[in-house]
């Protein structure tokens, strides 16, 4: 090997070198760079500003949701329909009182406007999901079905859509049977100062036996709801056909044919 070729070896070898040096760090950056996780930022009206971290590691779904859902606006004067003292305030209802969700459309250009539902991510749906719900903890609100009966169980995980929860109090009963998403990380004196407002027993209450005084004398209206996700994409939900429980009570009842009126 003359002088020319061995010049030629080592400036190769030092491309080698290089090149395996920049990959390296490359992977070291990919490995070692801290994932910040996204932060939503709600704004309530005449009451301020409330800051909550979002835990796509346990609750993925609920996550993606939650960003989709915020980030196109869905939020944006929707109301805390929902406040129980010591326990939650609760949200995320266009019509003020929680009995419609979010649609298709509300979730991504294109959608079917339809309501839809999540897989609810706890423990007794399959989810291990750790966090538990303590004071400031966001959950996602879910239906009870198994009220009407004790087949509608995995119904009932499974209805999550739209609307969400603030804890103000521990409860260890939710523990590990409805999803928590997230946590307050500022503003938790506003989320105490919405559980203070005056509320008072459901229009309905006598006839419907729900006697909870819960509903709000004057609705807080949320302004806006906002998640920074720090250049992630966390994609779309899986979504989910909600159960239908009109049709299942004809159904139980015999009764055939449409349900429309």
């Amino acid at each position: 090997m003359n002088k020319s070729q061995k010049i030629i070896w080592i400036i190769a070898l030092v491309v080698v070198i290089v090149l395996i040096g920049v990959v390296g760090y490359g992977y070291f950056q990919k490995l070692t760079k801290e994932v910040k996780n996204p932060i939503a930022t709600m704004e309530v009206e005449n009451f301020g500003t409330v800051k909550m971290e979002l835990y796509p590691d346990q609750a993925p779904e609920s996550v993606a949701n939650f960003i989709a859902l915020a980030n196109r606006g869905y939020y944006d004067g929707s109301t805390f329909h929902r406040v129980v003292k010591d326990f939650m305030i609760q949200g995320g209802t266009k019509n003020g009182d929680g009995s419609t969700g979010a649609k298709l459309s509300d979730l991504k250009d294109g959608g079917e406007d339809k309501e839809y539902s999540i897989k609810g991510e706890f423990i007794a749906n399959g989810v291990n999901n750790k966090i538990k719900f303590e004071e400031g903890i966001l959950g996602m609100a879910r239906s009870d079905f198994s009220q009407y009966s004790s087949d509608l169980t995995t119904e009932s995980y499974n209805s999550g859509n739209a609307q969400f929860f603030i804890m103000t109090k521990e409860n260890t009963s939710l523990n590990g049977n409805y999803t928590s998403f997230g946590k307050v990380t500022e503003g938790m004196e506003v989320v105490h100062n919405l559980e203070n407002i005056e509320v008072k027993a459901p229009d309905d209450a006598e006839s419907t036996g729900n006697t909870e005084v819960s509903t709000p004398v004057n609705a807080p209206k949320i302004t806006s709801i906002r998640v920074d996700t720090f250049g992630v994409d966390y994609g779309m939900p899986e979504t989910l056909t909600p159960f239908d429980y009109m049709s299942w009570m004809y159904k139980q009842y015999g009764i055939g044919g449409s349900t429309d009126q």
